[in-house]
């Protein structure tokens, strides 16, 4: 059976009437959602630097925290949610299998390649806490790929789905990279406003500065008025 008829015959293979594919539905949507909603308050009042006395790296590091925690129960409700939905056994064909290893491989990849460039603070939204980066990271991964960690995460869910033979799971898989498309909408420009504003600040404090600093000459005297 070729993989097309295979498609045909597994899509309807979905039991959207199970609770639990709702509730991986929500987990997908909501974990986004939350991470934007706090981290744009925290830039605009500060409310989570203050809550830890001002400090600003111990605030990024709590949501850090928070995000990691909801990421993991995200992936649990996934993979409880695929493992009671039907399997289709056409999906159990080689091409498919080295498919799912390749696509979890390399997702796998690019998440922790990226973590490990970018550092927690990095990771984790660190800008809108105020640490900002002193320049773009252009090394792998992001040599290859404008966003590893959205892409890498949405490789690794359709790896596990097709590893499942979960049909369930490549639909929601497709939900995570659609949720993460609409993050990105609002994320993407967001961080490059901080950062112009960085730089902004900067240039206007260079330039403060230059026009403070007293020139050397000659010494005025009311002869020479």
């Amino acid at each position: 059976m070729d993989i097309l008829q295979c498609y045909h015959n597994s899509r309807l293979l979905v039991d959207w009437s199970d609770y639990r594919m709702w509730i991986a539905v929500g987990s997908i949507v909501f974990n986004p959602t939350f991470w934007n909603i706090v981290a744009r308050k925290e830039y605009r009042s500060k409310f989570i630097t203050r809550m830890f006395k001002g400090n600003a790296l111990y605030g990024c590091y709590a949501l850090a925290a928070t995000i990691f925690t909801l990421g993991l129960i995200r992936d649990a409700v996934f993979k409880y949610a695929i493992d009671t939905q039907p399997k289709a056994q056409c999906m159990d064909n080689w091409i498919l299998q080295v498919l799912a290893y390749f696509l979890f491989a390399v997702g796998n990849i690019f998440v922790l390649s990226s973590m490990w460039v970018l550092g927690v603070t990095g990771t984790y939204l660190g800008d809108y806490f105020g640490i900002l980066m002193d320049e773009r990271v252009t090394s792998f991964p992001f040599n290859v790929n404008d966003n590893p960690m959205y892409n890498g995460t949405v490789m690794i869910f359709l790896g596990t789905a097709l590893w499942s033979l979960s049909p369930a799971g490549v639909y929601l898989s497709c939900i995570v990279h659609f949720v993460y498309r609409i993050a990105l909408k609002f994320e993407g420009p967001f961080t490059t406003d901080i950062y112009i504003k960085r730089d902004q600040d900067r240039a206007a404090a260079a330039g403060k500065k230059t026009t403070s600093t007293p020139t050397k000459g000659k010494k005025q005297t009311k002869k020479d008025l």
